[in-house]
């Protein structure tokens, strides 16, 4: 049997909260839900179909893979869009986070042949509020009211967490700590 899975970084439960708010009001105003069916998170690898038996390498290669890396900071900073229908909050820029991305991709694609749709594409580090189910037309009056709002969190990115779709929303699986007593990349 497949299970369909994520790897993602999670904000602080302080952080969640408040962008929890931010995704019910979109809901409430603007008939938007698809975000509450997982936490709040930065995707670093995005939904994979992976069978049973394969699921105990991959948490053995997470749990190796973050004993190699240092916890470190993230910043969002106000929201950006992907139009006609995601609004996030954006990421600022870190090579930290950047490098983290290509390496658990590699690493996942070169020691138990993990590979994911779409992987041509750019990494770019969000935090979704709207999506998948804001029309064009509530898209474009959420992003008027939201483009110009000023929002900032910084958090220590503490662990990966492995996510798992229940078919009808996403669970936390398992978490695995950053901890490299070496200095980060």
């Amino acid at each position: 049997m497949n299970q369909r899975l994520f790897i993602a970084l999670l904000p602080p439960d302080t952080i969640q909260d408040e962008v929890r708010q931010i995704q019910y009001d979109l809901r409430d105003r603007y008939n938007t839900q698809a975000t509450l069916k997982s936490p709040p998170h930065i995707t670093l690898i995005p939904p994979f179909e992976l069978s049973s038996d394969r699921l105990e390498p991959l948490q053995i290669e997470l749990e190796k893979f973050a004993k190699t890396r240092s916890p470190f900071t993230i910043n969002l900073s106000g929201f950006a869009a992907f139009p006609p229908r995601v609004i996030y909050l954006n990421v600022l820029p870190n090579p930290i986070l950047q490098n983290l991305y290509v390496d658990i991709a590699a690493t996942l694609a070169n020691n138990l042949d993990i590979h994911y749709p779409h992987a041509s594409r750019p990494f770019v580090p969000h935090m979704t509020v709207g999506f998948r189910d804001l029309t064009p037309e509530n898209f474009e009056l959420a992003w008027a009211e939201f483009r110009d709002h000023q929002i900032n969190f910084d958090f220590e990115a503490i662990e990966l967490t492995l996510l798992e779709h229940d078919e009808k929303k996403w669970n936390v699986l398992s978490k695995f700590t950053l901890q490299s007593l070496e200095g980060s990349l």
